[in-house]
């Protein structure tokens, strides 16, 4: 699957702290209804690729360190670890069988590399700000 549980998650999360203020982990695991287990992982993703700001201590927090409308949904899938790949093919590196014992060229592999540029242009499309609000 594309977008899985945690890339929803982390929608999820950017929502809810696209008002600019600082919410705590219990805060927004209620708010979004996302498992504690999940919230502290992603938020940590996200924090290492200074999207969200993690706050630790009595006084502590999520606040947003980005412009919702500069960071796209291929961006996410990528900070995720999600594998947007329609086919392992595609994938960096692969080596295709069928190309290496048949000595031809692949033209499944051709109509699929079109189709992945195009899944990635569009996925570079939506900014999340846009996901959001719809705006």
């Amino acid at each position: 699957m594309l977008i899985t549980r945690e890339t929803d998650y982390a929608l999820r999360i950017l929502r809810a702290l696209q008002d600019g203020k600082r919410h705590t982990m219990k805060v927004l695991c209620e708010q979004e209804a996302i498992p504690k287990q999940f919230a502290y992982k992603i938020i940590a993703k996200l924090a290492k690729e200074g999207i969200v700001q993690n706050i630790r201590g009595n006084r502590g927090g999520c606040l947003l360190s980005c412009d919702l409308r500069e960071l796209n949904l291929y961006q996410l899938l990528e900070i995720m670890g999600e594998d947007y790949h329609i086919n392992a093919c595609m994938q960096s590196g692969y080596e295709c069988t069928w190309e290496k014992t048949c000595k031809g060229s692949c033209e499944i592999r051709k109509k699929l590399r079109s189709i992945q540029r195009r899944l990635v242009d569009e996925l570079d499309d939506y900014s999340i700000f846009f996901l959001i609000n719809g705006e």
